[in-house]
């Protein structure tokens, strides 16, 4: 299989789109450094995942998370996702594997599942909530728009390796590959769908929070998983190089889609009145660069006011001072007389 899915790596074909007109374009698909190759590949993935990550954490306060927990997230979400994506694709194909473990590591060669990164990743975030005490629904809802980001670009990484492209077509918005032999298929440029169809649904997320219809902790990762598990199950389809599940013909990232779709859509459904009240560290208070609440003048001034006119600890609140006491006595003598 591995060897199937390699034979659909063309680094060295031509690109053509007939829909644009009559050129070609041939884009390196890496530079040297030091005599090392560097991948476009995973330059654009790297771009993606800090993008997404300066997004996230500017939207982090406005659902209640402090913009260094969304960092220190970061930290162990990043690594252990392109693990997770790794090892997914590895055990898909452990045939292979267990006769050349040496390429297990060959991360720069292909071989990067997006649902692996998206379970470990799961996995991760709900570990690092519970032990942070913070809502793993509301964090999990920060991601979703950065993964969509992310997706949308890397995915043009496999527009310079010639990868992730789909079964020969005639259809107009078709992908030509002419070899350095000559020779030209046209194909579905499956990689391009499913950047567009992540893009559509950030814009689509981003207009669904502005216009405030989120309603409680959850929703935006329910809609990705929604809008992400329809999409990718229709491309899934169209693909060549998909993990089968055993020798059943069955594609596992288009099984995954299907029912994440659905379980997503139930969620959704069940959910459809819920109307929870959603924190929000700058609903109340401005806060600081690292997303931190901060108080204003204003709110200084008040609380000093505030703590001024309250009675000190200890004190009796109903006992009058010495003076009061002093001159209520002396009328009470004067009213006797």
């Amino acid at each position: 299989m591995l060897t199937f899915l390699f034979a659909t790596i063309q680094r060295d074909s031509a690109i053509s789109f007939p829909l644009l007109g009559d050129w070609t374009i041939n884009p390196p698909s890496y530079f040297t450094v030091f005599g090392r190759p560097i991948y476009f590949y995973g330059i654009l993935i790297a771009l993606g995942f800090m993008i997404a990550i300066l997004f996230c954490a500017r939207l982090a306060p406005k659902f209640g998370i402090p913009t260094d927990s969304f960092y220190d997230l970061t930290l162990w979400l990043i690594p252990l996702s392109i693990l997770g994506a790794r090892l997914y694709f590895v055990v898909f194909n452990l045939e292979y594997y267990i006769h050349h473990p040496r390429e297990i590591i060959a991360v720069w060669e292909g071989g990067l599942a997006i649902y692996g990164g998206l379970i470990v990743g799961t996995v991760t975030a709900y570990l690092f909530c519970r032990a942070k005490k913070l809502s793993f629904p509301a964090m999990l809802d920060v991601i979703s728009f950065g993964v969509l980001f992310g997706q949308a670009l890397g995915r043009w990484g496999n527009f310079f390796n010639r990868e992730a492209f789909g079964a020969e077509t005639d259809i107009f918005c078709r992908m030509g590959l002419t070899t350095p032999e000559g020779s030209t298929i046209y194909v579905h440029p499956t990689f391009l769908y499913e950047s567009l169809w992540n893009l559509v649904g950030l814009l689509l997320l981003i207009l669904f929070y502005k216009r405030g219809k989120r309603r409680y902790n959850g929703q935006c990762i329910l809609l990705y998983f929604f809008w992400y598990g329809l999409g990718r199950a229709w491309i899934e389809g169209l693909r060549t190089d998909s993990l089968y599940l055993g020798s059943t013909g069955i594609r596992v990232s288009q099984l995954l889609s299907v029912l994440i779709m659905l379980g997503a859509g139930f969620l959704l459904w069940r959910n459809r009145n819920r109307h929870d009240v959603l924190p929000s560290l700058s609903a109340s208070a401005n806060t600081d660069a690292a997303g931190n609440p901060e108080c204003t003048d204003t709110q200084i001034s008040d609380k000093t006011v505030s703590e001024q006119a309250a009675p000190k600890p200890g004190s009796d609140y109903l006992q009058s001072d010495d003076s009061d006491t002093e001159g209520s006595e002396e009328m009470l003598s004067k009213q006797e007389e």
